[in-house]
């Protein structure tokens, strides 16, 4: 556990140094607040709702997510390569599960900060109507377990590659598949498509809805990258 607090906050004292997060963040929340308010011909002031349904929870979150994922996600190790301090990593006494945890915690900390920075808007909606926190609070959550799960799969593509560019634009590929393979299921929920789809099981949360085979589904799925992730570094290690 100690080794795993260590290469934490070795990593989120890294992300914290540099510019870029600060940078991503306000993007983040930039563009999401206009969405809300702006975004779809003005849908909010149209509706004449307190709600997030339009703008910000749709199918605009998980999008932006899986650009904030992949930005994040892309430098975790691919920057060690291309840096030349893996060899120096590799030889710490700290397991592999420990580098690739205490680097995707790190990482999450910082997917976390971005998501907790939007909060003034649902205040905002909140101060001009009744606001239901309920679907508000699931959103969060599913929003949140969705960008983990892409960046689970980020970290494990960055340790493939030394290019950073390579590992963003394959992470935001292989997102963006998941997110909006159920597409394929034409509405049907009950297809694979809609099974395997990162969109299908958000929907139903940003709804308010918190099923345990989605629970089940995203741990699943950020557990599976992980030891993807621990697999690739001890063969490095062992190489």
């Amino acid at each position: 556990m100690r080794s795993l607090l260590t290469v934490y906050r070795r990593e989120l004292r890294a992300y914290l140094v540099s510019p870029i997060p600060y940078v991503i963040a306000v993007l983040f929340t930039g563009y999401l607040a206009w969405q809300l308010f702006y975004g779809e011909d003005g849908t909010f002031f149209v509706n004449n709702q307190a709600s997030l349904e339009w703008g910000f929870f749709n199918d605009v979150m998980p999008s932006v997510l899986v650009l904030l994922a992949a930005a994040i996600g892309m430098r975790l190790w691919s920057e060690e390569v291309r840096g030349g301090t893996l060899e120096h990593l590799m030889t710490l006494p700290v397991s592999g599960a420990a580098l690739v945890v205490g680097k995707f915690l790190a990482a999450a900390t910082i997917l976390l900060g971005c998501l907790v920075l939007t909060l003034p808007a649902p205040f905002s909606v909140a101060s001009l109507g009744d606001l239901d926190w309920g679907p508000v609070m699931t959103g969060y959550l599913g929003a949140f377990l969705l960008g983990c799960s892409v960046l689970a799969m980020g970290s494990w593509i960055s340790s493939l590659t030394r290019h950073q560019i390579v590992a963003f634009l394959l992470t935001l590929a292989a997102g963006f598949i998941l997110v909006f393979v159920q597409l394929l299921a034409g509405g049907n929920s009950d297809t694979v498509f809609d099974a395997i789809s990162l969109g299908g099981h958000y929907d139903l949360m940003r709804r308010g809805v918190i099923d345990f085979r989605d629970l089940l589904y995203f741990g699943s799925l950020i557990l599976f990258f992980i030891y993807l992730n621990v697999r690739t570094v001890e063969n490095r290690r062992v190489r």
